[in-house]
């Protein structure tokens, strides 16, 4: 195992926090760092996505040979010791990676903030030959974690002198190595994209504020809802921009002393267009710019004196805290997990503590005290009022939102014709199958189009629509209320332009004047998109710019990492299987073999099995056959006799033609005979959801700002509104937008051909499989170990 390399660049919104690559998708050898001892905690508030990864944390370790300990209580039960610090065993924890909160408690510890409790900390750990610390917690959390090990030596020989530990103890305990993971919902931590706990705590406010949407508007109310994040507005922010609220207050934003007049205005104004509810969102930090705080029953009394709606407040509160956990920060803190025991292994006495962070998709390590530093230092900027500098801090992502969003809910809106008095035509339509945040990226266009100052235009149900001529030009306030709406409401097909009906589609888009095209949908989305491409050297209409979202629930689509709707499916067959584990723990001695859709693309299988506990995923792109089935029969038996009474496999609609999933139920039926029983389930188009996750909402609004503001650059340069001429000839011109690394960029459909498997519709290379074998650490009881030991010692011999 080779030393992980520095990333290529820096990150602009970290300076001099210089992330190192983990070691995730690398093989790992098993019982490789035999007699090694570690242990995990949590400290602070609680986060969901804390049990993924206390979990994740135990059996990587015993994957690799760790004796693993959990101490319970955070730093109080390290304080306290004795039965605060118990060995954890496979089984310690075992059906809780879909749980809120922490199973081994957390408490706030006054005792180790002196030097005294931190030195019966140490002695503690060392009668217990612990030399290895998960910290999960927040910034405090891990800058004491930071503290105790500078002075773990100090205190090592202290105990020493007092005949607390012999010598030889000291010297096998002389340093601790420390690895933070970052469990928080403020999503306040510089160093990191995300925090786990941040997704669920986003669910738990856009659940609450599309709940009370319908009560709002029954009675033509205006509601204050209050989040938490103390000095940090993403989740208000966040959550403004997926519910569609009408005004947010978060303390890097400060509004100007006039903000009740600015704000009735606003809401006013909503009400003269029809709208029949406000929302506004109050982040439970804000203030304005004289430094004045802003209170939720502030906000409504200021509503009901100056304009007399019937006002509301609800305060969340701690409701964002738990529920069950979303499939992001499962997935979060399985992945942090398993790279902090790692981190932890590969660490000496003069390793500098670290963080196990997420940078665009991938695992990266962070030094922990310049991140802390660099977290305390928004605080300062916060302090001081210099609420740009904060926002800066706080990374390109939250200034990205804060932009969005000021853009998608001004107080004027926005003329068509732009300063030189030339207007674009600029249209979108749906293709392919229904996803989560369709309607969301349609909202958004339209919107930005506005804002653009061009004519706007709506084509249903894609490509049958166009020829139809079902074009409907649209309002800035055409599309209220969208975000939160599943499915498509401008009506999708399965289709792409045919060599019968290309003609038709270029004079409809003549017709109608088309200077711009946006398609917002999945496979056939990206394929049409090539069509038009090369159609454009025989039909004028198709030399305009044109861009491709990538929308479908498979994420089967070259050029983007994720694709929007994905997550809400994934959110939802994690739901689906929690229901039918709960069959399982009732019945005892019960398989189920669960059917995901996703064509020939194995990502809504492997990761929702990662996510949910299951125990395999079949898949297309990792073939099987019987030999495997039957070995997983065997498999079954064990775990049947040793551990949890219930065994998971996750299927990909179209793993194998032949293996069907009535097959593997047979087969399993037939082979654990007396042992086992196994059933099906075929989940179908359940998977697609009903309201999109908070995640495919956010994400389908910044695409499609995004794609406004390159198609109008675009225009300007290849289209003459006036003449009508259109010149949009190169393949630049024709692109598909996509998360790549970090960034969302835009790469010609063309140079995606070569990248492409269009037989089963998949990218050749896709980034999720290296996560397969974590499934495998994951899942797997440790008596299997032994079996598959046996098995290659015979093989050997």
């Amino acid at each position: 195992m080779t030393t992980p390399p520095l990333l290529d660049h820096i990150r602009p919104h970290t300076e001099s926090i210089v992330p190192t690559m983990g070691f995730e998708g690398l093989s790992i050898q098993r019982s490789k760092y035999s007699g090694q001892r570690l242990a995990v905690f949590t400290s602070g508030g609680d986060s969901s996505g804390m049990m993924a990864s206390v979990r994740s944390v135990v059996r990587m370790g015993l994957y690799v040979g760790c004796k693993v300990y959990l101490i319970h209580e955070g730093y109080q039960g390290m304080v306290d010791g004795g039965e605060c610090i118990r060995e954890a065993t496979w089984n310690s924890v075992s059906d809780i990676i879909q749980k809120g909160g922490t199973i081994i408690g957390s408490a706030r510890c006054k005792a180790f903030r002196e030097r005294e409790g931190r030195l019966a900390a140490c002695f503690n750990l060392i009668t217990k030959n612990i030399t290895n610390l998960v910290c999960i917690g927040g910034d405090g959390s891990l800058s004491g974690a930071n503290t105790f090990r500078s002075e773990y030596p100090s205190l090592v020989k202290e105990l020493v002198e007092s005949n607390k530990i012999t010598e030889e103890q000291a010297k096998n305990n002389a340093n601790i190595n420390i690895v933070g993971l970052v469990g928080s919902i403020d999503n306040d931590f510089c160093g990191t994209d995300m925090t786990i706990g941040t997704d669920t705590a986003l669910q738990r406010i856009i659940e609450a504020t599309d709940a009370v949407t319908s009560t709002a508007q029954s009675h033509q109310r205006a509601f204050v809802i209050e989040v938490m994040g103390r000095h940090c507005g993403y989740l208000g922010l966040v959550a403004a921009l997926a519910s569609e609220a009408d005004f947010c207050f978060i303390p890097e934003w400060p509004p100007a002393p006039n903000w009740p007049e600015v704000l009735c205005k606003k809401l006013a104004q909503q009400r003269s267009h029809g709208q029949r509810l406000n929302i506004v969102i109050v982040a439970e930090g804000a203030i304005d710019k004289q430094g004045n705080a802003i209170s939720a029953e502030l906000v409504k009394n200021t509503i009901i004196e100056k304009l007399n709606y019937d006002t509301r407040v609800t305060v969340l509160g701690h409701i964002q805290r738990g529920g069950s956990t979303s499939a992001f920060d499962r997935l979060l803190g399985c992945r942090m997990g398993a790279e902090a025991v790692l981190a932890l292994m590969e660490m000496d006495k003069d390793s500098e503590p670290c963080v196990i962070s997420i940078d665009g998709n991938q695992m990266v390590r962070v030094p922990l005290m310049k991140c802390v530093l660099k977290t305390q230092a928004v605080q300062h900027s916060m302090q001081l009022r210099n609420f740009e500098k904060a926002v800066e801090l706080r990374g390109e992502s939250f200034q990205r939102n804060l932009e969005t969003y000021r853009l998608l809910t001004k107080i004027k809106t926005p003329k068509v014709g732009d300063f030189n008095g030339t207007s674009y035509n600029i249209a979108v339509m749906n293709i392919g199958a229904p996803a989560g945040g369709m309607n969301a990226a349609v909202r958004s266009f339209v919107r930005m189009g506005h804002h653009s100052h061009c004519n706007v235009f709506a084509i249903h149900d894609s490509f049958d629509g166009l020829i139809a001529g079902n074009i409907e030009p649209m309002s800035w306030q055409s599309v209220n209320n969208w975000v939160s709406q599943g499915g498509s409401n401008l009506g999708t097909r399965k289709q792409a332009p045919t060599e019968e009906n290309i003609k038709l589609i270029a004079e409809q888009m003549e017709k109608f004047n088309i200077h711009s095209l946006l398609m917002v949908g999945g496979f056939e989305a990206y394929q049409s998109a090539i069509v038009l491409n090369d159609a454009r050297k025989e039909y004028s209409a198709f030399r305009i710019p044109i861009c491709v979202i990538p929308c479908t629930i498979s994420n089967n689509i070259p050029g983007t990492s994720i694709t929007l709707g994905s997550d809400t499916a994934l959110n939802e067959i994690c739901s689906l299987i929690g229901k039918i584990k709960q069959s399982a723990n009732g019945t005892k001695n019960r398989v189920f073999v669960i059917e995901c859709q996703g064509g020939y693309c194995g990502y809504l299988a492997s990761l929702s099995a990662l996510a949910s506990g299951a125990d395999n995923a079949y898949i297309f792109e990792e073939k099987f056959g019987i030999e495997d089935i039957i070995d997983d029969c065997n498999v079954i038996k064990k775990k049947m006799e040793t551990g949890v009474k219930r065994y998971l496999v996750v299927k990909n609609e179209k793993a194998n033609k032949n293996y069907t999933t009535d097959f593997v139920m047979k087969l399993f039926n037939e082979e654990g005979k007396g042992v086992f029983s196994t059933r099906a389930n075929v989940l179908g188009h359940a998977v697609q959801g009903n309201a999109p996750s908070p995640f495919d909402r956010n994400m389908g609004t910044k695409l499609a700002a995004k794609a406004v503001n390159h198609l109008v650059h675009q225009m300007k340069l290849t289209v003459n509104a006036d003449t009508n001429e259109k010149n949009a000839t190169s393949d630049s011109t024709c692109t598909l937008l996509g998360l790549r690394g970090r960034k969302y960029e835009f790469t010609p459909v063309s140079d995606l051909i070569k990248e492409t498997d269009f037989e089963h519709r998949l990218p050749l290379e896709q980034w999720w499989l290296k996560l397969r074998p974590l499934l495998r650490i994951l899942s797997k009881h440790e008596s299997c170990y032994l079996i598959e030991a046996e098995e290659e010692s015979d093989e050997s011999s």
